[in-house]
């Protein structure tokens, strides 16, 4: 590892001389602000040419290697960071930066790799390497050399791969200096594009994007060609407005800065600009219902900031990947009128909640911020995966292990030598053997892969060949993939939404760690994705105006806690929670829920600071009373069977005001079997097990159905 800078180039009368860099910049430098804020638009990129296409490629093929390079010498300063024991010790501060471990040492490092390597020179520029450079220092080295705020540190740096390579980072523009982009540029106006693909039967009143933003939803706006033409730069003399002393009128070069057509996106740099500058049309939605948003994030080109390259697998494309441009721009999102309404009547609502997520389920409890019966009722909301989900889900499951073992037998039938025949293979082939039969070939070993006595394969998967069908049916795999990721954050922010508008946005959530869940209980998870659903519900109260605050499990212990302040112990299959002194019977994760909107926190951003307000608690008991056990009280969520003559003990009261509606037709314990009895449930390792843990036994729901609970709609 070459830890130290490259020593100066000589001169050419032979003496060394010293290297030139850029020094401080005198002016005043700009940042963003305290308030200033951030969103992204994903234009699209017709990439069809295929010189173009070659070219787009080769940059993304250049910038991989780049990456690679600086991870692995990421990995090796690292390796000798930790290994100097005594100079870490000593001065560990100057000890990484004598290994390079800083912004600027990765920098000079792939500076260096970029003028040793002679054909990095011929795609990339200074200003792309430079920025490669910084996001491997923030990605990989900043956060395994120092820990975060809950003083946790990333691993050791690793060497990515190429299919895992999707962006390419370009650099801010400057916004004290005119017309400076140092990587990628968006050229071109909104306005230029309607006028140039502007729709036949679009009326010839409509020449601005505002009015075209202003049409009825459904009418067509733009008619882009399949295949859209590369914009040419400018050419030709352009007066500037200044006049000489001789009364001439001063003329310049026409630039890309003097272009208003279509929008594309350029960049200029490396040796093959000599050919060209790399000039990618944008393809914009042709429908008037997407124009607010474009006219939104386009329409001022002084909050552009930034574009990022963006690849992704799409195997109908040219090539396999489809190409974007992600423009970050310095403006809020776009928000339509009806989710400014919708965001604005949540904001009204003075009320608190809390909110329990569980493996099957998410339960959402909320009250009036007065805790007054007066001011409104309780409010409880469960949300669960439908039949309809759950069927759609396991048919996907299916469909996902077919595509895997189709990828695996593709591998096998390629690479014969490196796997081993399986015992029914095996076992036939002795058979011939004993029958003096001539031995068969087999083309598709199904057996372990070959290995030496450690069980290390004898060659890499990486070094495997792989046929067309493979990388085609990989290709496929990962779009789907992509595109399921993309399903369940649709539908995460519309229940956000939902739960928002009915409950308000001053949310409290125990402050749970997701990973942990799957580790126990795994794909079961994907059905409900509590933490999908608990990060969209903060990021929408943050936008309602309010704030989902988190709790902590060990100083609140909602879970074990009833309203009157006892200790209820339970288990995970303990789903009914049954308060002995109280007399209260009602679901266990509506309590927590409910317990949830009277934790109070003394460090909004400190969770260990949560405490449960037991007083508060009690008196939301007493004053809601009826309301309150009508709202809470539920049949256990499918999957989480509870244990026979333990779940309904207490339900049969003598008070039977504090019985819920659903646990009155409960038999005494030892006098029947229970509802959720009726038949023997499967045996079952777990509590919680499958596609969020469906049983035979569950009670039939229309898909998409809803149930009421409290006064409120449980969104399925």
């Amino acid at each position: 590892m070459d830890a130290k800078l490259p020593e100066p180039a000589p001169a050419s009368d032979g003496a060394p001389s010293a290297r030139r860099y850029r020094g401080k910049n005198k002016g005043k430098r700009w940042s963003l602000g305290a308030n200033t804020e951030l969103a992204v638009i994903r234009l699209p990129l017709d990439v069809h040419d295929p010189g173009i296409r070659h070219r787009t490629e080769s940059l993304f093929s250049a910038m991989w290697s780049l990456k690679r390079a600086l991870q692995r010498d990421a990995r090796d300063a690292v390796d000798a960071y930790w290994a100097g024991d005594v100079r870490r010790e000593r001065d560990a501060k100057a000890w990484r930066l004598q290994l390079g471990l800083s912004r600027e040492g990765m920098e000079r490092r792939a500076y260096r790799h970029m003028e040793n390597s002679r054909h990095l020179a011929h795609h990339v520029t200074k200003a792309l390497v430079m920025h490669q450079a910084d996001e491997v220092f923030e990605t990989s080295v900043s956060r395994h050399l120092f820990p975060d705020s809950s003083g946790r540190r990333h691993g050791r740096p690793k060497t990515g791969r190429w299919w895992d390579y999707t962006r390419i980072p370009g650099r801010a523009r400057s916004h004290t200096t005119s017309r400076k982009w140092e990587t990628f540029r968006l050229h071109g106006t909104l306005a230029g594009h309607l006028n140039t693909y502007r729709h036949r039967n679009l009326d010839h009143t409509v020449t601005t994007p505002e009015q075209a933003a202003a049409l009825p939803a459904g009418t067509g706006v733009l008619e882009q060609p399949r295949h859209l033409p590369a914009p040419m730069r400018p050419t030709g003399r352009i007066q500037t407005g200044e006049v000489t002393a001789k009364n001439v009128q001063k003329t310049r070069a026409a630039t890309w800065w003097d272009y208003s057509g279509p929008l594309a996106v350029v960049f200029t740099g490396g040796a093959d600009s000599r050919r060209g500058d790399l000039v990618l049309p944008v393809r914009l939605p042709s429908g008037s219902g997407r124009w607010p948003r474009l006219v939104h994030f386009l329409t001022n080109p002084d909050t552009w900031h930034k574009i990022d390259l963006v690849r992704r697998r799409d195997t109908s494309a040219p090539g396999g990947w489809a190409y974007e441009a992600h423009l970050i721009v310095l403006t809020g999102g776009y928000a339509s009128p009806a989710t400014k309404a919708r965001r604005a009547a949540a904001a009204a609502l003075v009320r608190v909640g809390g909110i329990d997520g569980n493996v099957s389920n998410l339960s959402i409890v909320s009250f009036p911020d007065t805790f007054d019966p007066a001011d409104g009722d309780v409010e409880a909301t469960r949300i669960e995966p439908s039949d309809a989900e759950l069927a759609a889900l396991a048919q996907a499951r299916r469909k996902d292990r077919g595509r895997k073992r189709a990828l695996d037998r593709s591998r096998r039938a390629s690479n014969p030598g490196q796997y081993r025949p399986s015992k029914r293979q095996q076992a036939r082939a002795e058979r011939r053997q004993a029958a003096d039969l001539p031995a068969r070939t087999v083309e598709t070993p199904g057996g372990a892969r070959a290995a030496n006595e450690a069980g290390v394969p004898k060659q890499a998967y990486r070094r495997d060949s792989l046929s067309a069908g493979y990388r085609f049916n990989r290709a496929r795999l990962a779009e789907v993939a992509a595109t399921a990721v993309a399903a369940k954050d649709h539908r995460a922010r519309r229940i956000a939404e939902e739960i928002i508008s009915g409950h308000g946005a001053n949310l409290v959530v125990e402050d749970c760690d997701i990973r942990t869940w799957y580790r126990r209980w795994g794909k079961a998870l994907q059905a409900t994705t509590p933490g999908r659903l608990i990060a969209a519900l903060g990021r929408e109260c943050e936008k309602t105006g309010g704030r989902m605050l988190r709790g902590s499990t060990f100083t609140t212990k909602l879970s074990q806690t009833c309203f009157c302040g006892e200790k209820v112990a339970k288990t995970l299959a303990d789903r009914i929670h049954t308060c002995p002194a109280c007399g209260l019977v009602a679901d266990r994760d509506k309590v927590s829920a409910a317990l949830c909107a009277h934790v109070h926190l003394t460090d909004p951003d400190d969770p260990s600071t949560a405490r449960l307000d037991i007083v508060q608690a009690r008196h939301t008991q007493i004053v809601f009373h009826e309301g309150l056990q009508e709202a809470l009280s539920s049949q256990p969520q499918r999957g989480a069977r509870p244990t026979k003559g333990r779940t309904h003990a207490a339900a049969h009261t003598p008070d039977a005001s504090r019985r819920g509606p659903l646990l009155d037709k409960t038999p005494p314990p030892g006098t029947g079997l229970t509802p959720n009895e009726t038949r023997p449930a499967n045996e079952r390792h777990k509590a919680h097990v499958g596609t969020a843990g469906c049983t035979d036994n569950a009670p039939p729901r229309r898909a998409g159905s809803v149930q009421t609970s409290g006064g409120h709609h449980l969104i399925t």
